[in-house]
């Protein structure tokens, strides 16, 4: 049987030769459209061209180079953001995204303003994670006034000249998180919530609403003064022992920021009593939460779905190029998801 020709190719596809020519030659545009007929007819007759077609299509797609400015590079949950963003970008077939992905493990508001200026220079849109901080702010705003638009990602920001925001509703997660523990919990007692920094928004929210849920619901447990780890888990791990020793009513903790690592290491040096005693709750689920969670030293875990949540903020990211100068700002609030220790081995 003869091979198709080009000729079988554009009747199959509905369309000229000529038009079929300037595809497989790139001597001219084609519609894009007009060139996933092409493909498609090529797929089904078995075209000897085919490879080439598909490259050509490709290089007649849309290209945007997209920035991510992340923190802590030795935290795993950032690397597992990182690999979610790579494999969104990967999972588009409507356009060419190229990631660019930098680390700031220096949270100072100085270090990361100057990241994300750096990266502004490379790429058409950024999103970043950061403390919301006036410094921050003012980077945002001279990128948009560059004409490149800033989306905050997980945790918002103040800045009135970002582009978006997309992560989840905080505010529902920190009364959830209260109503685990108080659910949970037989005895009156404190708990103890803890956040890295107050300038991130999604912590800050989250621990006020976790309070609002204990005061409205749950008087018998008292919630004490907000811990500060500064997203160390070292910090965590010596504030967890000390208020072990000073708290023998301690019901509950509620691990709203980074820190997890350190307050399972020290609960891991408690007896079993001890342990089964106090309820955890986090907003991580990185692999120590997934441990804690196995060994039933988490009672839940509340997280961003990072796949969805990475194709959301592509989505965005590639709306808001070219509308510096709209007023409005784009929302995406994405539901998050519970882990359980009966859970979470259907997660891995």
């Amino acid at each position: 049987m003869d091979r198709p020709t080009i000729a079988d190719l554009a009747q199959a596809a509905g369309v000229s030769i000529s038009t079929v020519n300037r595809l497989l030659h790139a001597t001219g545009p084609v519609r894009k459209d007009t060139i996933d007929r092409i493909v498609e007819a090529a797929e089904r007759i078995g075209f000897y061209g085919l490879g080439a077609i598909r490259e050509r299509s490709r290089s007649a797609l849309p290209h945007y180079r997209l920035g991510f400015l992340l923190q802590q590079s030795h935290r795993q949950w950032y690397r597992m953001i990182e690999e979610a963003l790579g494999a969104a970008a990967r999972r588009r077939r409507d356009m060419i995204i190229e990631p660019s992905i930098l680390f700031e493990d220096d949270l100072a508001p100085e270090a990361v303003a100057a990241n994300l200026t750096l990266l502004g220079e490379r790429c058409d849109a950024l999103a970043l994670i950061a403390a919301d901080h006036p410094i921050i702010g003012q980077a945002i705003e001279g990128l948009r006034a560059k004409g490149v638009p800033t989306v905050a990602y997980i945790t918002d920001q103040s800045a009135s000249s970002r582009a978006g925001y997309v992560g989840t509703d905080n505010w529902k997660l920190g009364r959830t998180a209260a109503w685990f523990i108080q659910q949970m919990t037989f005895r009156p007692g404190r708990v103890v919530t803890f956040i890295g920094n107050h300038r991130y928004q999604c912590q800050d929210i989250s621990d006020a609403s976790f309070r609002s849920y204990m005061r409205e619901h749950a008087p018998h447990i008292l919630p004490t003064d907000t811990l500060l780890t500064q997203e160390n888990p070292d910090n965590a791990y010596n504030q967890v022992r000390t208020i072990l020793t000073e708290m023998p009513d301690l019901v509950g903790i509620f691990v709203s920021g980074g820190g997890i690592s350190g307050v399972l290491r020290a609960m891991r040096e408690q007896p079993t009593d001890k342990q089964r005693g106090v309820r955890i709750v986090c907003r991580d689920m990185g692999s120590e939460a997934r441990k804690g969670l196995q060994q039933g030293l988490i009672s839940a875990a509340l997280y961003h779905p990072l796949e969805r949540t990475s194709d959301e903020l592509i989505e965005i990211m590639v709306e808001t190029i070219g509308t510096t100068d709209s007023p409005s700002i784009i929302q995406r609030i994405i539901p998050f998801e519970i882990a359980t220790p009966e859970s979470v081995d259907a997660l891995l």
